[in-house]
């Protein structure tokens, strides 16, 4: 029995060495190799927070072109979390892709759950999307935009920077979404840092008040119907899908906009890990395109967006991970507290 165990431990090395020669393997060849490997295992195991209604426009070119089949697990954020770090702790190794927002991938890879990737892909990316350790990277980007009622305000009136929010002009006219913490800190970020980002919050909330909503959708909605004339963060598909349907409103970005992302990481112990590794380049590479088509903003640079031209900050995972309670409490202190309804 020891024989065949150690026998056993063998195979198992040697193909996660070769499975680990494609994660870090450059030559011109890279793509061919990953493909041939990917078709021979055949099927890989997603688990991820995507649109269960967007997955059959994702997924279906990549069945169709490599001849692998995906098996998808959806569910909320904290259940994918949940899920993949007590099937880890359990040495349960079932998932070879995990998909959803970047701070909790972050949390993966602290965890020692999710193998590192060398890709040429990872130079087409919006700066901010490819940590260090490689170990994730962005596939889609929720972007935060500045959406105006067309019937309140012109075009030609609408403010040019962030510094721009100070003119009396919009006291009583702006809204927040009150969970926006994320957005919040990385403006403090755009403003100076530190003490002099905090000024500018104090100063905007005193001199022009913000108006804060639970909810983008319920924010957008006020846009549309007059209460909220400007809001500072809705994303920005909201607004492009109501105005296509002939509602008064439209959006812009002032610079650099601000985005969440969601990820894509391999699991360290993926069953599967060729096809893993190949669905992870079909993600950040051409499947950018389907994402698109549905309304994402692509994390990719080479792919059409709405936001192609506009510059975007990630908001810092980083961040979000160690910092939530000291980001949280200052934006309830310095916008909720003091905003009017």
């Amino acid at each position: 029995m020891r024989t065949i165990s150690v026998f056993a431990a063998c195979v198992l090395a040697a193909g996660s060495a070769g499975a680990q020669g494609l994660f870090d393997y450059s030559g011109p060849d890279r793509m061919a190799k990953i493909t041939a490997a990917a078709k021979k295992e055949g099927t890989l195991t997603m688990y991820t927070t995507f649109a269960e209604k967007d997955q059959p426009t994702l997924i279906r070119p990549f069945e169709a072109k490599y001849g692998v089949k995906v098996n998808i697990w959806r569910a909320g954020t904290d259940k994918v979390l949940q899920r993949t770090l007590a099937e880890a702790a359990a040495k349960k190794y079932g998932v070879d892709l995990i998909h959803f927002g970047s701070p909790e991938m972050e949390a993966l890879s602290r965890e020692k759950i999710l193998q590192a990737v060398n890709s040429p892909v990872h130079k087409d990316l919006q700066p901010g999307s490819v940590p260090a350790h490689r170990e994730w990277a962005a596939t889609l980007l929720s972007v935060w935009v500045q959406v105006y009622n067309t019937n309140l305000i012109k075009k030609s009136d609408l403010p040019g920077a962030y510094k721009d929010l100070l003119d009396p002009k919009w006291k009583g006219k702006l809204g927040i979404e009150a969970k926006n913490q994320d957005w919040f800190a990385s403006v403090v970020d755009v403003m100076g840092g530190g003490e002099k980002g905090l000024q500018f919050f104090r100063d905007l909330v005193a001199q022009n008040g913000i108006s804060a909503r639970t909810g983008h959708t319920l924010l957008n909605n006020m846009v549309i119907a007059g209460e909220v004339p400007l809001a500072l963060t809705v994303y920005n598909y909201m607004p492009e899908q109501a105005k296509k349907k002939g509602a008064p409103i439209d959006w812009f970005a002032l610079e650099p906009a601000v985005a969440r992302s969601n990820a894509i990481g391999v699991a360290r112990r993926a069953p599967h890990p060729n096809a893993a590794l190949l669905f992870y380049e079909y993600m950040l590479g051409e499947g950018q395109q389907y994402l698109v088509k549905m309304d994402y903003v692509p994390s990719n640079t080479r792919a059409p967006s709405p936001l192609r031209n506009v510059k975007i900050v990630q908001t810092d995972p980083i961040r979000s991970l160690d910092e939530t309670d000291k980001w949280t409490k200052l934006f309830e202190d310095i916008v909720l507290k003091r905003a009017g309804n």
